[in-house]
C-alpha cells in the first residue's frame, strides 16, 4: 500500500495586517483522525483551505507525500477528498449527475459501486435520481459525504463535518469517518466536543495567534 503523509512546517497566515495562525507544526503520516479546532472565525477554514492548497501560506510550507515523493499541486485533488457546509453543489442536477460531473471535473471514471456504497451508507440511493435542489440541507451534508469519498482518496479533510446533520446522521458520519480512517489520514475541523472525541490529537488554532508563538500538537481531553 502506497504510504501518504501529510506536513506542516511553520505555517502561517495572514490577511493584509491581520495574522490568522502563525507558526503551526503538524506530521501525519499514519491513518487515523486529527482534528483542527478551535471558536467560529478563529481560522479553521482558514488552515483547511491552505491544506488544501486553495490558499497559499504566508510562509511556512504544506507537503504532501506519496512514498516520500512530494505530490505536485496540480495532482493533489486525485489523492484529497473535502466536505465542507460552504460546498456549492448543483441544485439542478440530480445526486447522481452531481457525482458524474465531479468525477469528470478529476478526470475519472465514476465508480458507481463505490459511490452507490455510499449512496446507501448514507440514505440517499433512493433519492439519487431526485434534483439536489429537493434536498434537506442535511441530506445535502450527506451527499458531499460521498463527493469527499466516492476516489478513495488517502487523505480526507471534513470541515464541520456534522454541520446540518441530525443525530442519526451523526451516527452515520462517524460510522463512516472511524471506517475511512483505518485506511487514510482523516482531518476533522469542528469546535463541537463530540467530533473533536474522535481525533487522536488536535490543533487548538487560538494557541497560534500570535508571530513566534511555540508550537505544539494538543491531546484531546473530551
Amino acid at each position: 500500500m502506497n504510504k501518504y503523509k501529510l506536513s506542516g512546517e511553520n505555517v502561517t497566515k495572514a490577511f493584509g495586517r491581520r495574522l490568522i495562525f502563525s507558526n503551526v507544526n503538524f506530521s501525519y503520516g499514519s491513518s487515523g483522525i486529527y482534528g483542527i479546532a478551535g471558536f467560529n472565525g478563529s481560522g479553521k477554514s482558514t488552515l483547511v483551505k491552505v491544506i488544501l492548497g486553495l490558499l497559499s501560506a504566508s510562509s511556512g510550507k504544506i507537503k504532501h507525500l506519496l512514498d516520500d515523493k512530494e505530490i505536485p499541486s496540480e495532482n493533489l485533488h486525485d489523492f484529497v477528498g473535502f466536505a465542507a457546509p460552504y460546498l456549492i453543489l448543483y441544485d439542478e442536477f440530480t445526486a447522481s449527475e452531481n457525482l458524474q460531473h465531479f468525477a469528470k471535473i478529476r478526470g475519472t471514471e465514476l465508480n458507481r459501486e463505490k459511490t452507490d456504497y455510499f449512496l446507501n451508507e448514507f440514505l440517499l440511493y433512493d433519492r439519487r435520481n431526485d434534483y439536489v435542489k429537493g434536498y434537506s440541507s442535511g441530506m445535502k451534508q450527506r451527499l458531499k459525504y460521498v463527493f469527499a469519498l466516492m476516489h478513495s482518496p488517502k487523505l480526507v479533510i471534513l470541515d464541520e463535518p456534522t454541520s446540518n446533520l441530525d443525530n442519526p446522521g451523526k451516527e452515520i458520519a462517524y460510522k463512516i469517518i472511524e471506517s475511512e480512517s483505518v485506511t487514510s489520514t482523516v482531518i476533522l475541523a469542528s469546535n463541537e466536543e463530540n467530533d473533536l472525541a474522535l481525533c487522536k490529537s488536535v490543533i487548538q488554532i487560538e494557541n497560534f495567534k500570535t508571530a513566534n508563538q511555540r508550537v505544539n500538537t494538543q491531546k484531546t481531553g473530551f
